[in-house]
């Protein structure tokens, strides 16, 4: 796993070690302390999270010690009732731990048990999430919010017990801010605690073979739970309307068994429950009962056992680049076919598919990155999908892209449902062995954003390799440098671009390599997770970028002097995207010309790369469209210092 750490300049030298190597190196000597008194003692406050409290009036951030005289971490085991909803609107992400405690596997995945307000007390707890295809450990002190040394977010009903509060201000760390909790999807948490995938059916339009898809899910081990559609009232069989059941088995007889799905309300500060109730009934009866079928399947590193039905997890990664790879849905022809193409090949068919049925069974998901993280930078969720086609016998296993004649002339052989804002997109489809293309998109052209794309299947497939010989030798470069966390820093990114540069023919460019500096905006620009380091594949992305406007600075040279002289400068601006008018581009002049009016290679980078980051953010505030944008000052502060 990856661990997150705050503590100033100690926190690069430890983002790769774990959790015992961090409570080592920031406490040396801990075990020396006599915990009788825990003022005899210095302990971890964690500067990197300090949660701004402007919208609560007296709010303080409290240690534990200060509520109560005998505070604990896990009092008698994390149940549901440890789940209380305070003054935060994430009763989504509340939903979703008392899930998580029906499963006590997945529970201490999330929540390691090693930890306590007594034996080897520092300070600090640690909660594990998955982000984007990887286990991260988030560390975080024990001061949690309060108001008249009471907690204004989640708590427990047990006053001297914290590891809920904990875990939602863990959760909080890892998306930015607690306000960044406000509203969103139980389904959303449920995947950051398990690193599955979730489908939602709605079962009056479900596919014919749901008992199947409902029997293979459990035994995989997956959560399951389903719903009606209503307002509190009973139904005839003594199920309540809007409250969530868990499905605990599927039978060969198509018998269902139900059993409650814990349902948080804030209701005077106390946690309202349905009584544990159990009931038994036909599968027929079950479609006809329930509106709703929620699906989370696990993935074999959340399982970490011997369960021999797991789905196989093919992970890609990928981004939507503006004017180059962010080419909108099937409704824009011209520039569809440049989005991101993946290619899979499908060799064997399912085991026990129902009569006279045949196929690979494939669960598609589409996942936008960082769009919750950047919410206080005016970032919301695209609306996303993605289109399959099968690939034409002349065209199998070549690594080139489908070119746009084919997407013209060639219907998809199927697709998401629809394009929607949710942060991830997901859909099961049956495919007969062959090869196929995966076209992930927005729905509008020059929408940017990560994405990751996951593909379960039953049986293993084989991705088509995607990558150039450009692409291979880059890859080599940056693992060479980078080391095993496959990340660069600005002075990392300076050498890897000063050894890709060197293998280029660069006679025309008159330059003495990318300054420090450069190295910075350029990693400010590309850094879409805030960590203030590039992996690989942000680097590919600002290679490409880099590519692109070293073409425009070639063929607005005019004079072939090698550098750019200010008034070819206008030029080369204008084809790069931006539209600006003479007050700016004499601030360009006067910003980085020399003596001479001139600018070289790294200056010419450098303005272009502030100007893409300075545009990017006004477009994530202007919400409307209407060209004008309403900042505070540690808004505009905060847009301007990382730039």
């Amino acid at each position: 796993s990856n661990t997150q750490v705050c503590g100033g300049t100690t926190a690069p030298l430890i983002r790769s070690l774990d959790w015992a190597q961090v409570k080592t190196l920031l406490f040396p000597g801990i075990q020396l302390c006599m915990f009788s008194s825990h003022h005899a003692c210095q302990f971890h406050h964690d500067w990197q999270f300090q949660p701004k409290m402007c919208f609560f009036v007296s709010v303080l951030l409290s240690a534990e010690q200060e509520i109560c005289e005998n505070p604990q971490f896990i009092i008698g085991g994390a149940n549901r009732t440890d789940i209380c909803q305070g003054d935060l609107g994430d009763c989504w992400l509340l939903a979703a731990i008392a899930c998580l405690t029906m499963n006590e596997q997945l529970l201490y995945r999330v929540i390691p048990p090693d930890q306590s307000f007594t034996e080897n007390y520092a300070g600090i707890f640690h909660f594990q999430f998955w982000r984007y295809g990887e286990w991260v450990d988030v560390i975080v002190d024990d001061r949690v919010p309060t108001y008249n040394n009471r907690l204004v977010f989640t708590h427990s009903g047990k006053k001297n017990e914290f590891w809920s509060a904990l875990l939602e201000k863990a959760y909080a760390k890892l998306h930015g801010s607690y306000e960044a909790l406000k509203g969103g999807n139980a389904l959303e948490a449920m995947e950051d605690f398990t690193g599955g995938v979730t489908e939602l059916f709605e079962i009056r339009e479900a596919p014919k073979e749901l008992f199947t898809i409902m029997k293979k899910a459990l035994e995989r081990g997956s959560l399951m739970g389903c719903a009606i559609d209503g307002s509190q009232s009973k139904t005839s069989t003594g199920l309540v309307q809007g409250h969530a059941y868990s499905i605990t088995g599927v039978e060969e007889v198509r018998g269902i068994v139900c059993a409650e799905m814990v349902a948080v309300k804030k209701e005077d500060q106390k946690v309202s429950f349905l009584l544990k109730l159990s009931t038994r009934m036909n599968f027929e009866g079950f479609q006809n009962t329930f509106t709703k079928l929620e699906i989370c399947n696990l993935t074999p590193d959340t399982l970490q056992d011997d369960t021999p039905a797991n789905w196989i997890v093919t992970v890609n990664e990928g981004r939507w680049v503006k004017g180059s790879s962010a080419g909108g849905c099937r409704n824009f022809p011209e520039t569809f076919w440049t989005n991101p193409q993946y290619r899979i090949q499908l060799l064997e068919e399912d085991d026990d598919l129902e009569d006279g049925q045949h196929g690979c069974t494939l669960v598609i998901a589409l996942m936008q990155k960082g769009r919750r993280q950047e919410r206080h930078l005016g970032a919301t969720l695209h609306a996303i999908g993605f289109f399959v086609y099968e690939v034409p016998k002349e065209m199998r296993g070549s690594n080139k892209p489908l070119p746009k004649d084919f997407f013209v002339y060639n219907s998809s052989v199927a697709r998401s449902k629809s394009y929607v804002n949710l942060r991830e997109v997901t859909e099961r489809v049956r495919l007969k062995p062959g090869e196929y293309v995966i076209v992930p998109s927005t729905f509008e052209p020059h929408k940017e954003c990560e994405f990751l794309l996951r593909i379960f299947t039953e049986k293993r497939i084989q991705p088509v390799e995607q990558e150039t010989e450009e692409e291979k030798k880059f890859r080599a470069i940056f693992q060479q440098i980078a080391g095993d966390d496959m990340e660069i820093c600005a002075s990392e990114l300076r050498t890897v671009l000063s050894n890709v540069m060197a293998k280029r023919e660069n006679t025309d460019i008159k330059t003495e390599g990318f300054s420090l500096e450069s190295c910075r905006s350029m990693i400010a620009l590309m850094d879409t997770d805030g960590s203030g380091n590039l992996n690989l594949q942000e680097f590919k992305h600002l290679w490409r970028k880099i590519k692109e406007w070293r073409s425009i600075f070639m063929r607005f040279d005019v004079d072939k002097s090698g550098t750019m002289k200010s008034f070819e400068m206008r030029n080369a601006v204008e084809n790069s995207g931006f539209q600006l008018n003479n007050e700016l581009y004499n601030i360009i002049a006067m910003r980085y010309a020399d003596a001479h009016m001139e600018l070289d290679f790294d200056s010419y980078i450098l303005c272009l790369v502030r100007l893409e980051g300075m545009f990017r953010a006004f477009r994530a505030f202007d919400k409307d469209g209407d060209g004008v944008i309403k900042l505070n000052v540690l808004e505009w502060l905060q847009l301007t210092l990382y730039a």
